[in-house]
């Protein structure tokens, strides 16, 4: 029914019911020990009547005001007694005849509780039970006949011990009931752990669809399943018209672009060159730049056609620091690696990690004066990358500012190198697309120090 398909309903009725059980079972176990008070089959009653009748009819003989007339019960009863059975007369005046002294406390404490003839009982102790009492009329007073013998059903001293100690009963009652109770929390909390396994994937930047989200649980999981199903049908949704306007953006700006372009080339060859002419042309090879940066780092956000995989540190990065190597010699400049990487390996988009590692070389080439360093450190499961150049660094005010899109620390910078501001925020992207940081420093060489940390994986 809709009606327990609701979360809250269904863990007030769990509540409800272990109450209920639990108090059920308090009330009901008392009564399953088998050395409680019971009363007889009409079989044994038959069986103890046809015995006290027997006893009768010989006590018929025995005159009451006999010499030690009690003995001569003794030999009566030992007479119809049967093998490990003994045999118990009580009197009117509640005196106890029998040769088995030894159980006479135990008859006592019975006959206190069964003493109606008409409805004989029946309790275990240990291994024995007692029965009665049955009538036996003898000199117009009425005698009771108790019977002690092995118990037909006796009840194991574990069980005793059991119901003898209630905190060890109900501890082994909670143990019972603990792998239920553990399957039915799994089963009310596997929706939330299939729920988190479908944010985690669209941490990643999986926005696949999960229906099974819609179908399982309560119906307050079903109603988050298809609420998420929704969320990432906008998202993806979000995320095509996102590339379609960037698409549309770069057809629209690099059309005029180009005409500016070819005017300015018509022009210089009309006029010759000029510092106007100069200055259009620079700037519009700005302009290109910059809407070539922004696509990037749009792709970056947005297109998740690259395959994030495993690959080892030093396979990686060797083509990317080899490059590095060979462009400082041709301009002239001294490029080092400390401690080479490692043979580690990293969950990455292979592809935008490298591109970002050799954005920030580049920089540090762009404005170090001579020396870059770049140093690889593994330690707590993690891999730190530090490039350091011996450039006019940045400002400390401005160094947690520089990953910002478009933010410029300096304009006479920014016209020497030709800088769009998108740069350190493409890297940004894509150290952050693999669970990275980066952050910006002082360096010790006096110019800027960036920061890169990755998280090591084991390959599955």
């Amino acid at each position: 029914m809709w009606f327990f398909d609701r979360l809250a309903i269904k863990i007030f009725t769990i509540f409800l019911l272990t109450i209920a059980s639990f108090l059920m079972l308090i009330m009901v176990l008392p009564n399953l020990d088998s050395r409680n008070l019971t009363y007889l089959a009409n079989k044994d009653k038959k069986i103890g009547n046809k015995l006290a009748r027997q006893i009768e009819n010989d006590l018929a003989n025995v005159p009451k005001d006999s010499f030690r007339w009690w003995m001569r019960f003794i030999v009566v009863m030992n007479t119809h007694q049967k093998p490990a059975q003994s045999l118990f007369i009580v009197t009117p005046n509640e005196q106890i005849i029998t040769a088995e002294t030894k159980n006479i406390d135990l008859i006592k404490n019975f006959s206190q509780k069964s003493h109606n003839v008409d409805d004989p009982a029946k309790q275990i102790y240990d291994t024995q039970e007692i029965i009665g009492p049955f009538l036996i009329h003898y000199t117009n007073a009425q005698y009771q006949l108790y019977i002690l013998q092995p118990a037909t059903d006796s009840q194991s001293q574990f069980v005793n011990f059991i119901f003898d100690h209630p905190f060890l009963l109900l501890t082994l009652t909670m143990l019972a009931s603990s792998p239920f109770l553990l399957w039915l929390s799994w089963s009310i909390a596997k929706p939330a752990r299939r729920l988190k396994q479908a944010a985690d994937q669209v941490a990643k930047g999986n926005l696949q669809e999960w229906p099974d989200l819609e179908k399982i649980g309560s119906s307050e999981y079903k109603a988050t399943g298809a609420s998420f199903n929704l969320m990432l049908r906008e998202l993806k949704r979000m995320q095509a018209l996102q590339q379609r306007l960037f698409s549309d953006i770069s057809h629209e700006l690099r059309t005029p672009l180009t005409r500016l372009q070819l005017a300015t080339s018509l022009l210089r060859r009309k006029q010759g060159e000029s510092s106007e002419v100069i200055r259009i042309n620079n700037e519009a090879i700005k302009l290109d730049a910059m809407i070539g940066d922004l696509l990037l780092l749009a792709r970056q956000q947005y297109d998740n056609n690259e395959i994030r995989e495993f690959n080892q540190i030093d396979l990686l990065f060797k083509p990317v620091l080899d490059n590095a190597a060979f462009e400082a010699e041709q301009i002239g400049k001294s490029f080092s690696v400390v401690n080479r990487p490692t043979n580690h390996t990293i969950l990455c988009y292979p592809v935008a990690l490298c591109s970002a590692l050799e954005n920030v070389i580049r920089n540090a080439f762009r404005y170090s004066n001579k020396q870059i360093i770049i140093n690889f450190e593994v330690k707590k499961q993690k891999i730190t990358i530090t490039i350091d150049d011996d450039g006019i660094g940045v400002a400390e005010s401005e160094l947690a500012q520089i990953f910002r899109p478009f933010y410029r620390t300096s304009e006479a910078r920014d016209r020497q190198s030709g800088g769009t501001g998108l740069g350190l925020a493409i890297v940004a992207n894509a150290i952050i697309r693999d669970h990275g940081t980066v952050t910006a420093e002082k360096s010790h060489l006096g110019g800027l120090r960036i920061v890169i940390i990755l998280p090591i994986h084991k390959y599955k």
